[in-house]
């Protein structure tokens, strides 16, 4: 939530909401690296506890994985056996030791086809996003004079409980940006946020097509996300409030529809029929088909909000990659405009 002053004395409050793992935190910390002082040293050393956490919590994952998912995949050097049943063993040993072994261990097992095959079929189980990021960056990681990247901590995956606050100032006026976890047992506390907001950014994980959520193993991220956005689009307190609409993972989903394994259409049938309308811009050099899947995906949402909204409110969609700071910069100075209009509106200055 942001918290905006400086066209008149009322500050304007923006809360940021969305599903678990939409990428809500590591916005949050974009803010930081343009508008605070980023991270310093002290900040950063803090971060390797839960940067090599990671890591682990990525390999137990995948190693786990292999035997349960069907058809299950096995290892492809059958050398690596006793590597695997290392991981499964410190898997619930929660003050773990961060030694060599462990590294050499994690090293080999990334590089086992085995494993990478297993790890291919995420989707159909649940692994950190970073997973990927930290296990190829493994030799920069175990390193004992190991200082993190801006990049290492904007990737870094921290469960986000109770409500978080970051403040800076822009061309003179004053955000206020709280954090808020998006698990569904998080979500209760977001009420405390709803009073005197003036917009909602929404946080959507696009990429989430193919997942489902960690709450119940079954759901739909995606829908979930949709379900999530149409609540608070349609609730009554929140009826003038717009929402900018921050379509999240725009490089995952380019990632996963250009590999072509998963198929939109297998989750959302009515992808088969969708044509991009024609007022659609594509990036530079986009593949057709990431364009198609994109603005699909935005059309979801605004089938929401058009469908009810007796014009009070609005909803302004960006397409986002968290862990890219220029993207963040330029889609972020397109809100200051809109948050700001909304604040005159709301106290009838405009």
């Amino acid at each position: 939530m942001a918290a905006i002053s400086g066209h008149s004395s009322q500050p304007t409050f923006c809360l940021f909401a969305g599903a678990g793992e939409s990428g809500k935190s590591t916005i949050v910390k974009q803010m930081r690296i343009l508008h605070v002082n980023g991270f310093n040293p002290e900040e950063k050393k803090q971060k390797i506890l839960d940067i090599r956490k990671n890591v682990k919590d990525a390999i137990v994952t995948i190693v786990s994985a292999m035997s349960t998912i069907i058809p299950p995949v096995p290892l492809a050097n059958p050398e690596n056996q006793f590597r695997s049943d290392y991981i499964k063993s410190i898997a619930p040993i929660t003050d773990f030791e961060y030694s060599q072994e462990f590294f050499d261990h994690v090293k080999k097992l990334w590089d086992d086809e085995g494993v990478k095959a297993c790890f291919e079929r995420s989707n159909e189980y649940q692994l950190i996003d970073c997973a990927q990021y930290f296990l190829e960056r493994i030799d920069s990681v175990s390193l004992v004079d190991y200082t993190p990247t801006d990049q290492d901590l904007l990737r870094c995956r921290v469960l986000t409980s109770g409500i978080f606050e970051t403040r800076f100032q822009v061309d003179k006026v004053n955000f206020h940006m709280f954090d808020v976890g998006g698990q569904r047992d998080e979500r209760r506390k977001w009420i405390q946020c709803f009073n005197d907001v003036t917009a909602i950014i929404y946080v959507a994980a696009c990429s989430s097509y193919n997942m489902v959520i960690r709450e119940d193993n079954n759901t739909n991220r995606l829908r979930e996300s949709l379900d999530l956005f149409e609540s608070i689009w349609n609730n009554r307190w929140l009826r003038t409030i717009s929402i900018i609409l921050f379509l999240n993972k725009q490089d995952m989903l380019a990632e996963k529809v250009l590999a072509g394994k998963s198929k939109i259409e297998d989750y959302f049938p009515e992808y088969a029929n969708y044509t991009v309308p024609e007022d659609a811009t594509p990036d530079a050099g986009e593949d057709p088909k990431v364009t198609r899947a994109k603005f699909f995906i935005r059309d979801l949402f605004l089938r929401i909000s058009t469908a009810t909204g007796e014009g009070k409110h609005y909803c302004y969609p960006h397409f986002t990659c968290a862990v890219d700071t220029e993207n963040i910069r330029r889609v972020f100075n397109d809100c200051r405009d809109i948050i700001q209009r909304m604040h005159l509106k709301q106290y009838e200055l405009l």
